[in-house]
Parts: structure tokens; C-alpha cells; sequence
């Protein structure tokens, strides 16, 4: 079956979900996989247009090779926690205005031959077959449909992280971007610092010797409400049936929606998968794991709020063996960032920040060695790049999925009270078929399907 009679029901079991509504068609459903001329402009739609959505959406706008044309969100007005009317809107009427006044500012008169087009459905946006590539910065759990959409639908694709919400989504993910040949960025901009690039590379030219133990500190998690707790009905602005999607309807309150939902495992991995994707990213990346990861995991230490608002841990650690002997840690008590150790001393990098055993180490100037990584600056110009030349991103979907692996694992080790020996090259549990079926448990509330 081609891509162009490719109906919106055949398209929609393709990609694992429901129908309703009208749809696009899309001449390059399926994965065409052409390079955009090097003179034209990225088209692009952005899904999820809170905070970090209009931020990613903004920083791609302002590059001059893009045109932001779609915009889409299941919720027309909001103003994230904040006071109604107060501070910055977001959802998607704002978001398209916002795009609107910036080509009107930037190019005057010949604005008017730029428009955005505005949903609520995803799919809508997705079958389009004038967009190049996708921004996808929705609660963790919409992730994997929505770019799978993408993917299958012959986009690109920008993905926040934590890249997935379920460890089976984020293998079905990665294995579906190799498949149709799409480019994929997943949201973790430190791989575009120079610091944390320059730390990886003097951990790759040995000036630490032989590493003995890396440390990741995350944020602790919520140990009370971060809001109203009152039960009370959705905005109207707000599709809360859609917003909840492939998840449980929980009811609804201020404390588990907009900036505090990632506190309730139905929606988000609470600061754990929050942040995993940032500073274990540099771990792996540093210990040269982008395809591989931890040979045994194990939880300790987790507590949980007193209220039943969130159900994810507040503080916790998650224990790692790494080849080559190499202990590992990711755990609230660690300092935040990431901390190598080795025979000649610590690394410690973080945002803005760089410490190392030599002063000269940590000045831009230094030569670091002949083992070198891939050099981005700019995380969307390394994206927009990748579109064009068709290379892998320095985030890939792979790399994404399996930076927060151990997350996931963490999380079955503590349901299971047990810990978990690892195979990262047939990414299952050795001898273990309870956590095995834990771990790949992705169950989707109807109609939804992930497959």
C-alpha cells in the first residue's frame, strides 16, 4: 500500500491509535526519506505548547532556516500554575499568536505569505505533508504516540526528555526512527555544552586514569502538594480526556496538572525520569554507553510523600555496576550534576560549571586529546543540520532511550524488592521474568494502543 492512499483508518491502526475527526493526508507518510534542498525553508509544527514547548518552539523560530507553521495542544488557554490571567499564556491560541506577532515583527509586510495553522489533535498536524519535522514537548506520557506519529508519518522529529515514559516505548521508539530514516533529537541540551562535552572527553583521553565510580545527583521529589488538591472540574479551555490520553483519568486538581503532573506515575516518573535524561546522560555519555548501560541495578533508600496525591519517591538512589568494574550511583544525596572518579582525581560538571583536577583542564583552550565526540554548540542547530544532511543527531532517539534506562529499571527493582542483573546489548533482566514483564508493561487506556 503507498504512502498516498494510506486512509486516515489504515493510517491510524498503522500508527497504533484511535480515529476521529478529519485528517490530512500526507505525501510522506512512510518514511520518503529526502533531504530538504539546502535553499528552503524547515517547515515545522510544534505539539504541547506549555513552558518548555514555547521556549523550544521560540528557539527554533528565531533560526532563520525555519518556518513554524502548525501549532497544537489539547489545551486552548492556560497559564501553567500561576494565577489565571497572570503571567505568561500558554495552550494553543497564545502559541499562535505568539508565532503570528514574530513574522509580523521580523518580516513586515511579507508576513502575511507565512501562516500557522492551529489543533487539537496531533494526528491532524501530523498527517500534514508540508511540515518537515515535529516539536514534541507534551507530560511524558504523550511522548512515544505523538512522535511515533510523527515518525511514521515521514517527520522529523524534537523530542523532550525524558524521550519516552515507558522503557518499552522508548525500544519501540528508537527502533521506529532507524526504520523509516528519520532524523531525531531528543531534549537533552547538555550533549550542546561545551562543558559537559569537555568533560567526556578527558574522561575518553584518560586524563583520570582508570574511572572507579560515577556519580548522578538528581532533585529530590515532591514531598508535599505543589498545589490546590481540590477536586474540581477542567477548565473549559482544557480537553481532559484527551490531555490524559493513553493514561488513567485521575480526577482532576490543580496539584497534578500543568508544571506538578510528572509527581503521579500516570503521567510522569517524578524527578527521576524528569532529570535522568540530563545527568545520566552524561554518565553514559562520558563511559562511552550510548548503546549500551548497567550490567546490575538496584533501588534503596526510597521514600514516599505522605500524601496520596504523587506516587512517585521523594528521595532514592538507584545502585549501578558498570563494566569494567565501574561503580555507579543515581540518587537525591548526590551532589547535582555529574561526578566522575578516578585514579588521578574528580571530574564534576553541571551547569555552568566544571571542576577539574588541573585548572587548565576546564579552559576552553585546552587540548584534550585525539578522542573527540561529536561537537554541537547549539542543540537545535545540530537538529536543523541533521535534517539537511540526513547524519544522526548528537541526542538520538537510541541515546535517549537508553540514558533513562536505569530509571526504569530503579523503578522495577523497588517494586520487586530485588536487584536486577542487566543484559544492555538484548536490553532484558537476566533470569527474571516477573521484572521482565514489569518492565515492559505499557498498557494504554482505549482507544489508544501502543504497537
Amino acid at each position: 500500500m503507498s504512502a498516498k492512499t494510506l486512509n486516515r483508518r489504515e493510517f491510524a491502526k498503522r500508527i497504533g491509535i484511535g480515529v476521529s475527526g478529519p485528517m490530512i493526508l500526507s505525501g510522506q507518510t512512510l518514511g520518503l526519506n529526502g533531504a530538504v534542498a539546502a535553499n528552503s525553508r524547515i517547515r515545522v509544527g510544534a505539539v504541547g505548547l506549555g513552558a518548555r514547548g514555547l521556549a523550544v518552539m521560540g528557539a527554533m523560530m528565531r533560526k532563520p532556516s525555519v518556518e513554524m507553521a502548525a501549532v497544537c495542544d489539547v489545551d486552548r488557554l492556560h497559564y501553567r500554575d500561576g494565577t489565571w490571567g497572570k503571567g505568561r499564556a500558554m495552550g494553543r491560541e497564545p502559541a499562535a499568536e505568539y508565532v503570528k506577532s514574530f513574522y509580523e515583527k521580523r518580516d513586515g509586510a511579507n508576513a502575511s505569505k507565512l501562516g500557522v495553522a492551529s489543533y487539537e489533535d496531533y494526528r491532524d498536524l501530523c498527517a500534514r505533508d508540508d511540515l518537515d519535522a515535529v516539536i514534541v514537548a507534551t507530560p511524558d506520557h504523550w511522548h512515544a504516540l505523538i512522535a511515533l506519529a510523527a515518525v511514521r508519518s515521514g517527520k522529523d522529529v524534537y523530542c523532550e526528555k525524558p524521550v519516552t515514559h515507558t522503557f518499552l516505548e522508548g525500544q519501540l521508539l528508537y527502533r521506529e526512527v532507524a526504520q523509516f530514516g528519520r532524523v531525531f533529537q531528543t531534549g537533552s541540551q547538555q550533549r550542546s555544552d561545551w562543558r559537559f562535552r569537555r568533560a567526556v572527553e578527558l574522561i575518553r583521553n584518560g586524563h583520570l586514569g582508570t574511572i572507579k565510580e560515577v556519580k548522578v545527583g538528581l532533585p529530590a521529589g515532591y514531598a508535599k502538594p505543589m498545589g490546590d488538591t481540590e477536586v474540581v472540574d477542567p477548565p473549559e479551555t482544557l480537553n481532559y480526556n484527551f490531555w490524559c490520553g493513553p493514561s488513567p483519568v485521575l480526577p482532576y486538581m490543580r496539584a497534578r496538572h500543568h508544571r506538578f503532573w510528572r509527581g503521579h506515575l500516570a503521567y510522569g516518573g517524578g524527578n527521576i525520569m524528569d532529570w535522568i535524561g540530563h545527568h545520566n546522560d552524561i554518565a553514559h555519555w562520558g563511559l562511552d554507553l550510548d548503546s549500551g548501560g548497567p550490567v546490575r541495578v538496584e533501588a534503596s533508600g526510597w521514600t514516599y510523600p505522605k500524601s496520596k496525591i504523587y506516587n512517585v519517591p521523594v528521595e532514592f538512589k538507584i545502585e549501578c555496576d558498570y563494566p569494567n568494574g565501574i561503580k555507579g550511583s543515581i540518587a537525591s544525596s548526590n551532589r547535582m550534576g555529574t561526578t566522575f572518579i578516578g585514579e588521578a582525581g574528580t571530574i564534576y560538571v553541571n551547569r555552568g560549571k566544571l571542576e577539574t583536577p588541573e585548572a587548565a583542564w576546564a579552559e576552553e583552550a585546552f587540548e584534550v586529546g585525539s578522542k573527540r565526540v561529536v561537537q554541537s554548540n547549539d542543540h537545535i542547530d545540530d537538529f536543523l543540520s541533521c535534517i539537511r544532511t540526513r547524519k544522526a543527531c548528537v541526542a538520538s532517539a537510541e541515546i535517549g532511550h537508553r540514558s533513562i534506562t536505569p530509571g526504569h529499571l530503579g523503578y522495577v527493582s523497588q517494586r520487586l524488592g530485588r536487584s536486577l542483573n542487566w543484559d544492555p546489548k538484548a536490553e532484558a533482566v537476566v533470569g527474571d521474568p516477573e521484572a521482565n514483564q514489569l518492565l515492559r508493561s505499557a498498557d494504554c487506556r482505549s482507544p489508544w494502543e501502543l504497537r
